[in-house]
């Protein structure tokens, strides 16, 4: 089927990244999945192709786009191609909307044009050991200082993308107690300085999956952060974290379909050179209609994906139609992956062949950025049940 989401400037856009991952990225991969993350000088590369500042404003250095099509394609190409570029999605999907959103003029010329280059990675620190997807439980403070210049942070987080190699993390912390009307109230923003004192990096966690995304436990001891480095207004933290959940939603369903899309491909490749019996693992019928029947989902979550992209770009992708769109999406993934997989047989199981990685990697989809199960309960309670 025809798409019509991209233009001509895109798809040079996608010339552009395909061969950057295969001069930057394909040659080294194998070394950074050995060592659980991307290499720090590796952001700086992008910085200088561009990518992080195409939704940035000019007068910051960026692009001064207001679009996400790029980012699909990135999406795209890096599953195309079995790769990531590490930590690094975060910075843009995640980090990006809270700069531009709540940051004040002054903030914006400090961050931006080092955030474009690569010079200071951002990763975004919400969950806590013991609390989940339970943010109004949290228990990270951060209380303003009797002389009114800086908040002092103490707590702890886990599960941060990006953590290892982040120069700026958004702390989620609380700087008021909740009220009995709304445990939600007290939550606050900061743009923490990840070299200021206190401040400390735990355990780079071991992964089922995105084993080059740096994803670490952080640590904060009477860290000191000027108020200059709250985002927002206090106290109102909660509410800003849900108006970015549909665009993170979107973008963990457009991953996932991306990444159902390549193991279509990677297993067509593989059965069409494979042979046992004397024929082509293509060549049987059980294989023709579990690689036909996988194309049909995944166009399927094509045409959803492209859908809640238009109306992310439009400025109109509710809660409910992102978590639609990233619960179907998420599931469609999970079955064609595993089917594709199947297809390979033990060598499926390898870590040296792309697919086994991908199975490993679409895993977490259906639970961060909300599980499916949370996913469905915003869907039935936008159906009125």
């Amino acid at each position: 089927m025809r798409r019509t989401v991209f233009n001509e400037d895109h798809e040079a856009f996608r010339d552009t990244i395909r061969a950057f991952i295969e001069a930057e990225v394909v040659p080294v991969y194998d070394e950074w999945f050995a060592a659980g993350q991307a290499p720090r000088d590796f952001y700086l590369k992008l910085g200088e192709l561009g990518v992080f500042g195409i939704n940035v404003p000019e007068e910051f250095g960026g692009a001064g786009l207001e679009t996400h099509k790029f980012e699909a394609i990135q999406y795209e190409e890096t599953a195309r191609a079995g790769v990531s570029f590490g930590g690094s999605g975060v910075h843009v999907l995640l980090a990006l909307p809270y700069i531009k959103s709540l940051a004040t003029d002054e903030q914006k010329k400090r961050f931006l044009p080092k955030f474009v280059s690569g010079e200071e990675m951002w990763a975004l620190a919400m969950t806590e050991p013991g609390t989940g997807s339970d943010l109004a439980g949290m228990k990270t403070t951060a209380k303003l200082s009797e002389d009114g210049t800086h908040y002092v942070l103490n707590g702890s987080k886990t599960f941060i993308t990006g953590g290892v190699h982040a120069d700026r993390v958004i702390v989620c912390a609380r700087t008021d107690a909740p009220t009995a009307e709304d445990r939600r109230h007290g939550i606050s923003l900061f743009a923490v300085d990840t070299k200021a004192e206190g401040y400390s990096i735990g355990r780079k966690l071991d992964k089922l999956g995105l084993r080059t995304s740096d994803t670490a436990e952080l640590a904060f001891v009477d860290v000191k952060v000027p108020v200059e480095d709250l985002l927002g207004e206090e106290n109102k933290g909660f509410y800003y974290l849900g108006s970015n959940l549909p665009s993170e939603r979107w973008g963990i369903a457009f991953g996932a379909y991306a990444q159902a899309k390549a193991a279509v491909r990677f297993a067509k490749e593989y059965v069409q050179d494979r042979t046992v019996f004397g024929k082509t693992v293509a060549s049987f019928q059980n294989t023709k209609f579990e690689l036909a029947a996988c194309q049909a989902e995944v166009d399927a979550a094509e045409a959803v994906a492209d859908r809640a992209l238009e109306a992310l770009d439009a400025g109109e992708l509710t809660a409910a139609e992102a978590a639609s769109a990233k619960l179907f999406c998420t599931e469609v993934a999970h079955r064609v992956i595993d089917r594709c997989l199947q297809l390979h047989g033990g060598y499926g199981f390898m870590n040296e062949y792309p697919i086994a990685r991908l199975y490993a990697d679409n895993r977490v989809n259906r639970i961060y950025g909300g599980t499916s199960e949370v996913m469905k309960m915003i869907i039935a309670k936008d159906m009125g049940l």
